[in-house]
């Protein structure tokens, strides 16, 4: 399902979301993440140890529920793809950069600016990964 263009339009100036995956026990888990669009696809960024990615391992089924400062909300049902490997320092700079609006200069990592450079190679350390959200339902008061 692509995304409507009001949904596309909320998604671009909120970033703030819930995602919630399916633990092995069957219950609804909740993280805070950020998302955001990239080249016409929903993406946020994860590392490969955290307990969702191993949870999304296992089922690729995902909820994000996107909120304003407001009352106006988005929630979307997707399938999660994980987006790894040698090229993920230059997806995770695409994502990054779109989401702080700095389509080039240092980018913001935790209250430091750093530079592209130091970016990629943290991008690395830290075993980032991204994760492509395949919308299938929307719904909201957006």
């Amino acid at each position: 399902m692509a995304l409507s263009d009001s949904d596309r339009e909320y998604l671009e100036t909120n970033h703030s979301a819930a995602m919630i995956t399916v633990g092995g026990d069957g219950r609804p888990k909740v993280a805070r993440v950020a998302v955001t669009v990239v080249d016409g696809k929903l993406w946020s960024s994860g590392t490969a140890d955290r307990a969702r990615t191993k949870r999304l391992r296992s089922d690729p089924r995902c909820t994000l529920f996107v909120f304003d400062s407001g009352w106006s909300w988005l929630t979307l049902e997707t399938t999660v793809r994980l987006l790894e490997g040698p090229d993920v320092a230059e997806l995770s700079l695409r994502l990054f950069r779109v989401m702080q609006n700095r389509p080039e200069g240092d980018l913001n990592w935790f209250g430091t600016n750093i530079d592209e450079e130091a970016f990629m190679k943290l991008m690395i350390d830290e075993g980032r990964l991204i994760y492509e959200f395949d919308v299938e339902r929307t719904y909201g008061t957006h």
